[in-house]
């Protein structure tokens, strides 16, 4: 392990230990749909940072485009807060505007990670969202949820991801 990596997993918060896994970039691919609009696949990364400021949080981002053309689609920023005994708050902003406020659980044991909307702001047609990411033989999957003014909660994205080196 060189000195640099040493030093960053060293200066890891405790409180962001549980959730280390996710540290780094993951890439592949997802699939879409909803009632109201057609299925529809696509290529995707996130990236799990631990800043340097020592602080017990996680900043997160997320991108996706076209498998055909690799035109862009979405992108989503924010920072998950990870507290003591298995809970989590999550701020995401969204590039359509979209803003999130989620709180939920996390095992460290089963590497598991469930989240719940308690605020979806600036949506017009969104009134609640629920994200669930598991590691499964060291694959990030997850799911979300999406219930808007027409539908009930119900599956809009899953993907399967790899830890890129």
């Amino acid at each position: 392990m060189d000195k640099e990596k040493k030093e960053e997993s060293s200066a890891i918060h405790p409180a962001v230990a549980p959730l280390s896994y996710l540290l780094g970039t993951w890439k592949g691919e997802g699939e879409g749909g909803y009632p109201t609009i057609n299925s529809f696949r696509y290529g995707e990364e996130l990236h799990f940072s631990h800043p340097a400021s020592g602080k017990p949080v996680i900043a997160y981002s997320h991108k996706t485009w076209k498998l055909d053309s690799g035109q862009p689609m979405h992108s989503e920023s924010g920072y998950w807060r990870p507290k003591p005994h298995g809970s989590l708050e999550v701020v995401i902003a969204q590039s359509t505007g979209l803003a999130e406020v989620l709180k939920g659980t996390y095992s460290a044991e089963d590497n598991v990670i469930k989240l719940h909307s308690q605020v979806v702001a600036n949506a017009s047609k969104v009134r609640e969202i629920s994200r669930v990411y598991e590691m499964v033989n060291g694959d990030l999957h997850y799911v979300v949820q999406m219930a808007t003014n027409l539908t009930t909660l119900q599956p809009h994205l899953k993907a399967v991801l790899k830890k890129l080196p």
